[in-house]
């Protein structure tokens, strides 16, 4: 028999706030963190804006010697997971241990502390090499990290599936919980994308924005990358309901796909392949949903192939949601996007608020929907999906329900 999940704790470090409360009155004002870079040397890039988070101090959340065997994505992994378990009110019982399950996802991993590695032995010509490269490096680094603090010894483990990486590792988490795999779950995503050499590879790629990101604007330039991490606490309804849990909202389905396609470029019918799904897995009409955080990069091609996909799937009723990219605020945090937007997705429900599509400016007949321009607006929503979409053709979405007070 199949139980009913529902998110009961929340954790987000992002360019928007470090902590949820601050991340969500960043979304809910419709309030940017794009800014210029601050971590990297200026003037190296031909993009110079970003979602990097300079205030963010590892030694504030970590014993110094803790913190250097840790790069900076699970830094910000395993500060999300404090705040969600926290947030959850959960108590971790012997057996409870081993019931919990820790599924994060990473585009990346510690690219940085590779690139440092390079930096030593091609720049400086140096053969000695930090003995803690490899287990910085390694893309599990978060969730190994959140197993060790909190004495969780159940399934634990990392997807890596570029920009869907997070919704496909809260997608796992969940069918874990719901068929009894587990009985708990710590899940999401993070990532740390500022480390020059990285950056001068997406700078080859000439998808990230010279200014800001507007998604579906006509006059969108691309991208804008960022930092950051978002955690879900996944729990059965009859147990969170037993412990007198706050519960944010339902998870309900999740639907994933490959385009078989094109290794960078979108395909509509994969990526409504992937929302077809998640409305099956939760037994949900399209005319349900009133809301879609979208995947909305701000390039032209995913911003005008998201719009196709979403008109093939919820046909008429495409007209009536609500349609905006949250990305215009936190950044692309690439295999963190999913969560992050997650969470977004989920206070957006429990608040009645919709996140804007920030900076827009100039509609795109291409990108015809209602993608709530510049302000947020009121709106209750019952059910809402959210989108991640990612390089390789690897699609992956989630559905909520809202969760009745």
């Amino acid at each position: 028999m199949q139980r009913r999940v529902v998110v009961t704790g929340l954790g987000v470090v992002s360019a928007c706030g470090l902590n949820v409360n601050a991340f969500w009155d960043s979304m809910r004002q419709g309030r940017s963190g794009i800014h210029p870079i601050t971590t990297l040397p200026p003037n190296q890039l031909r993009f110079t804006n970003a979602c990097d988070i300079p205030d963010f101090d590892p030694n504030n959340y970590f014993d110094p010697k803790e913190a250097a065997y840790l790069d900076r994505f699970a830094h910000y992994g395993a500060v999300a997971a404090r705040e969600a378990i926290k947030d959850s009110g959960v108590e971790f019982s012997g057996e409870l241990k081993e019931r919990t399950a820790i599924v994060t996802g990473s585009c990346l991993g510690g690219k940085a502390s590779e690139d440092e590695g390079y930096v030593q032995l091609y720049r400086c010509n140096t053969t000695r090499c930090n003995p803690l490269t490899i287990p910085k490096a390694m893309a599990n680094g978060a969730a190994s990290r959140i197993s060790f603090e909190h004495g969780l010894v159940g399934p634990t483990y990392t997807i890596s599936t570029a920009c869907s990486s997070a919704n496909h590792a809260i997608g796992q988490a969940f069918w874990m919980v719901r068929n009894g795999g587990a009985d708990l779950a710590v899940t999401g995503g993070s990532e740390a994308v500022f480390s020059l050499g990285l950056l001068y590879a997406w700078n080859a790629m000439r998808v990230v924005s010279p200014d800001t990101c507007r998604p579906f604007s006509k006059d969108r330039k691309g991208l804008v990358l960022g930092d950051g991490a978002g955690i879900l606490i996944l729990e059965p309804l009859e147990t969170a309901r037993a412990r007198g849990a706050r519960i944010y909202a339902e998870i309900v389905g999740f639907g994933m796909s490959s385009d078989a396609h094109h290794i960078t470029q979108p395909s509509s019918e994969g990526a409504a392949r992937a929302l077809r799904g998640a409305l099956e897995d939760a037994g949900m009409a399209p005319e349900e949903v009133s809301y879609i955080n979208a995947h909305g990069t701000g390039t032209d091609a995913n911003d005008r192939t998201e719009t196709a996909a979403i008109r093939s799937v919820f046909g008429p009723h495409a007209d009536k949601l609500a349609v905006s990219s949250t990305k215009s605020m936190h950044g692309h945090t690439l295999g963190a996007a999913g969560a992050i937007e997650a969470v977004a997705t989920i206070l957006a429900m429990r608040c009645g608020t919709i996140p804007p599509t920030a900076n827009y400016t100039t509609p795109d007949p291409a990108c015809d929907l209602d993608v709530v321009p510049n302000t947020p607006r009121q709106l209750q929503v019952g059910a809402a999906v959210s989108n991640s979409f990612a390089f390789g053709g690897l699609n992956a979405v989630l559905a909520f329900r809202a969760h009745e007070r």
